[in-house]
């Protein structure tokens, strides 16, 4: 016997989350959710987080599970606090990210009457989650049986295939505090199996025979965990002659016949080249991708076949060309078509010539870089080759994951950025989370100035530690408006668009207890990066000081660059 909640539900809930595997929630305190939050007091195996801001714990809890690619919890308490949630939420499920979202509510009757803190939450997210539970206040009888059974279904359905978030609303009605002796939990837990999709021999020589020299086969990778049978799969492919394998930074893969610095090689080919170079057969496989070009290429050449690869929620036509889905792990797709279309003899030029196209493109950015002013361009030059191979790299959205597109070939372990619906909140939180589950190995989160400024919660949430190292670029918003094509030629960009944006990075840290580094040049970017990196002690924090309007037009002028 042991004192705990009187709320059934909330013991439930905590006892099958903690016998079915999850390790982690993150709970943000509060009145109507105090029931659970003794549940999980009692409950020393799920490590809990506490974090007062619910956005911050949302995002905070999709870091945790996008690196432990284990179900994490996170716990509210009713009314607006479950709103909070949302961007995350979102992101997690355009993500595929195993968010377990569990919010306090008030029970039914009580639902639009006026009173404290109380909102219509079920089915808040309903078209940002797999599935969507309510659990009634009163439970007694078979409705224990239900409470069980609905709890059983979320968590199964959070883990199977293609996973992503749930939300179970959790009605509780006074007293909310009160606690009794109650047994030992012994909760039914039911497991699941299911079997792993094979790819039968029929259909493989299909597909082979489909991809088979002289077609020009092109594979298009978005971004995806590191996944050494994947990564070892694709370099045996990109050693056919007629294959090519364009990856970006977020798709964590490293070989030398990739193509990595996608935009670059892109922007610089001739009309005739991108003409010649067209694929026949696109494989797209991983998440949404940041490069706006090979998607706008793809759709204006229209390959005769694009085969999307992976786990899906719904038939995903981004090139407009899709005829073919195939619902199976990346991993095992590749690895099997990798041994059926070993090198027999047949020749075509077509990876050869993307391979020089590529290497073309990288010798006019490395002059284009070596001349170009002080900027963010230059910043990121100094920067990227300079990250240690055991670090973890986090994006913000906006500039940095789209100058970190543009600098190819290195080998730090792991590169994510919040791609899924590709907002600028919640950076900061998502890179703490990730580092508190990286434990050993230092986080590095390189962001915008505005997206710092959305989220600077996260440095009060009790996570820093001296393994998290930040680098904001202070550019004034980077004047991205000036930059795209949608608002950039716009007489209203200035006073509708372009609003200066202060971050300050010094006070920030002083405030929080993070050991401050700033950079206005080149100089005293390579002088002070060093000794940001190799901070033991503290966390860290580097300001990098440039002209967002120049960085915007050295931006331009590098896209601007063809091949004499």
């Amino acid at each position: 016997m042991s004192l705990n909640t009187t709320n059934y539900a909330c013991r439930c809930i905590v006892e099958i989350l903690q016998e079915g595997g999850v390790e982690e929630v993150v709970a943000c305190p509060g009145s109507r959710n105090t029931p659970l939050l003794i549940a999980l007091s009692r409950c020393p195996e799920l490590k809990t987080t506490v974090v007062v801001d619910e956005r911050t714990a949302g995002f905070i809890a999709l870091g945790k599970a996008l690196v432990s690619e284990s179900p994490v919890a996170v716990v509210c308490t009713s009314g607006t606090a479950l709103l909070n949630f949302a961007p995350a939420v979102a992101e997690a499920y355009y993500r595929k990210v195993p968010l377990f979202v569990i919010s306090a509510d008030r029970p039914v009757e009580w639902i639009d009457q006026d009173d404290s803190q109380t909102i219509r939450q079920f089915r808040a997210f309903q078209n940002f989650v797999k599935n969507s539970y309510d659990i009634p206040a009163n439970v007694a009888g078979d409705t224990k049986w239900y409470v069980n059974r609905i709890i059983n279904d979320a968590l199964i359905s959070v883990r199977m295939q293609p996973v992503g978030p749930v939300h179970v609303n959790l009605q509780i009605s006074e007293p909310i505090g009160s606690l009794m002796e109650v047994a030992d939990p012994k909760e039914r837990q039911i497991q699941l199996v299911a079997p792993a999709p094979e790819l039968g021999a029929d259909s493989l020589t299909d597909l082979a025979t489909r991809l088979e020299s002289p077609s020009k086969v092109m594979v298009i990778a978005g971004f995806s965990a590191p996944d050494e049978v994947l990564d070892r799969a694709l370099k045996n492919l990109s050693r056919l002659s007629n294959v090519v394998v364009l990856t970006e930074t977020l798709a964590n893969l490293r070989g030398d016949d990739f193509v990595s610095e996608i935009d670059a090689t892109l922007s610089a080919m001739s009309e005739r080249e991108r003409e010649e170079l067209a694929p026949d057969v696109v494989i797209s496989f991983g998440g949404a991708l940041v490069s706006r070009m090979v998607k706008q290429y793809i759709r204006d050449t229209r390959p005769a076949q694009h085969w999307h690869v992976g786990h899906s929620l719904t038939t995903v036509d981004c090139f407009m060309s899709l005829t073919l889905r195939i619902e199976l792990d990346p991993a095992t797709f590749f690895s099997r078509l990798a041994e059926k279309l070993m090198p027999d003899g047949r020749v075509s030029d077509y990876r050869r010539r993307w391979i020089v196209a590529r290497d073309a493109a990288r010798s006019l950015h490395q002059s284009y870089v070596a001349r170009a002013p002080w900027s963010d361009l230059k910043a990121f030059s100094v920067i990227m080759p300079r990250i240690p191979r055991n670090y973890n790299l986090q994006l913000s959205n906006g500039t940095p994951v789209r100058y970190a597109q543009l600098f190819g070939g290195f080998t730090f372990h792991r590169a994510d950025c919040n791609r899924g619906v590709s907002g600028i909140d919640g950076s900061t939180s998502t890179a703490l989370g990730a580092m508190s589950v990286y434990k050993s190995a230092p986080t590095l989160l390189i962001t915008g100035d505005m997206s710092a400024q959305y989220d600077v919660g996260a440095l009060g949430s009790g996570l820093l530690s001296s393994a998290f190292k930040m680098i904001v670029m202070c550019n004034g918003g980077g004047g991205i408006f000036h930059f795209i094509k949608s608002t950039r030629d716009l007489d209203i960009v200035d006073r509708c668009f372009d609003q200066p944006c202060s971050f300050p990075a010094e006070r920030l840290s002083q405030a929080y207890g993070l050991r401050y580094f700033e950079a206005a040049d080149e100089d005293s970017l390579r002088a002070s990066l060093p000794e940001f990196l190799n901070e033991k002690e503290k966390p860290a924090m580097l300001a990098v000081i440039t002209d967002g309007e120049l960085s915007g037009e050295v931006l331009s002028g590098y896209f601007a660059q063809k091949r004499p």
